[in-house]
């Protein structure tokens, strides 16, 4: 078994002569390994290594028994291709790419994703091919054995979790200010879903804040996703603070403030993320095309086209069709005997979905368009109460179920350290 030193070649050109003869020495003493790690095979698609490493293994092989080749699966390329390219026989690679459909269909196999060939040490040998690794993603792969028989695996990497603490000044937009500090956009993404009930994500101002206690998932030394949201905190630039805490209770998990009421509300905040309300709901306003003054009794999203519109609540599709006043595409969802939400000039709407059809909170409805009356793509949003249209804005939206009373001592404890976590993060930041 060789010392855990690492050699690079192109090392053998630096440093003194000296001390190079010496060190080319003593790795002459030293049994001849392949560099191996679950992160990183450092070879192309047409160079080989032999150099010793950390990790004895790649994919639960024994790379020093190896010739290993790392390789990308290349835009139009299928596994047959892959695999005859490596020196296996044609034959042989439609007999493994039949026992690998019930394991893997390689008719998914994804260009950009990596591969690893592992041939034998005896490289003049014909058919040296002894495995072949396909990684489905950073914690997912598929592994063919060719020996008498073809044996396929499927198995997962060791991920592991750290928690991680983030603070967020807002300047423009929660996705910007995550952008601008190089961290994953899935947070923003989350964050958005844990305070929607909650934070008007159209409506947060430069200087408010977000700090976020989440955990990051690992393997080995590389970030491969982002956990949970263990905990978060929302303060306004006049110093207003909103807290989130994730509680788990048979095998359910939710978002709690200080007293372990949910954040969970009927409503969504809006329909669609991430963009700027470029009307509200007014009495008189100047219609941009008829160009005349006229209520417009909802709130206008402005948004991308094609931008999901969701479900504000669970509830039964009432009317969906053409709004000939001008509407253009237009949903309406009953949600219970008061509050009815209407969502205008759809580009189109979602695939099977008629009138009558029962929807849940956050399904998709529809894509955000122009049509009808329209300057530009947005989403003319409406919600009826007792068959009145009101302020989408000012709807009063009562709370989820609070914490049980036999979790709620274990969630003030835990609620209280995570809460400390946040402020020392902002106290931080601030300084």
């Amino acid at each position: 078994m060789c010392d855990h030193i690492c050699v690079q070649p192109h090392l053998c050109a630096i440093g003194q002569p000296l001390i190079h003869s010496l060190f080319f020495a003593f790795c002459l003493l030293l049994p001849s390994c392949h560099n191996t790690s679950n992160s990183v095979a450092n070879v192309s698609s047409s160079d080989t290594i032999s150099i010793l490493s950390e990790v004895e293994t790649l994919y639960g092989l024994p790379v020093d028994s190896f010739v290993v080749e790392k390789t990308s699966v290349r835009r139009g390329q299928i596994i047959s291709q892959i695999l005859t390219e490596a020196g296996l026989p044609y034959a042989t690679a439609i007999v493994a790419y039949d026992k690998t459909m019930p394991v893997f269909d390689f008719r998914q196999m994804r260009a950009g994703n990596t591969c690893y060939l592992f041939h034998d040490l005896d490289t003049t040998a014909e058919g040296t091919l002894r495995h072949f690794v396909y990684e489905i993603s950073p914690t997912d792969y598929v592994r063919l054995t060719f020996a008498d028989t073809i044996g396929v695996i499927r198995q997962k990497i060791d991920v592991s979790t750290r928690q991680r603490a983030a603070h967020l000044q807002i300047t423009t937009s929660l996705w910007n200010a995550m952008t601008a500090q190089g961290l994953n956009p899935q947070i923003a993404l989350d964050m958005a879903d844990i305070f929607a009930w909650t934070v008007d994500f159209f409506g947060i101002e430069k200087g408010d804040e977000f700090a976020v206690l989440y955990d990051e998932k690992c393997v080995g030394s590389d970030v491969v996703g982002i956990g949970a949201i263990r905990a978060a905190v929302f303060r306004t630039c006049a110093g207003r603070k909103l807290y989130a805490f994730r509680h788990e209770s048979d095998s359910t998990s939710g978002y709690y403030d200080l007293q372990g009421n949910s954040l969970r509300r009927t409503f969504l905040k809006a329909p669609l993320r991430y963009n700027r309300i470029s009307s509200r709901f007014s009495n008189g306003r100047m219609h941009p095309v008829l160009k005349i003054r006229r209520p417009h009794h909802g709130v206008d999203y402005a948004a991308p086209q094609g931008t999901p519109v969701l479900a504000i609540a669970d509830g039964r599709v009432v009317a969906k069709g053409w709004d000939a006043k001008g509407g253009g595409n237009y949903v309406k969802i009953k949600h219970n005997s008061m509050y009815v939400s209407e969502y205008m000039h759809l580009n189109n709407f979602a695939a099977g979905l008629k009138k009558g059809q029962d929807v849940k909170q956050g399904e998709l409805i529809g894509n955000v368009g122009s049509t009808g009356l329209a300057t530009g793509p947005h989403l003319d949003f409406r919600i009826f109460r007792d068959g009145r249209l009101v302020d989408p804005l000012k709807v009063d939206m009562p709370p989820a179920e609070p914490i049980n009373n036999d979790d709620i001592l274990d969630f003030m404890e835990m609620s209280d350290k995570l809460k400390s976590s946040l402020d020392s993060t902002l106290q931080v930041a601030s300084r």
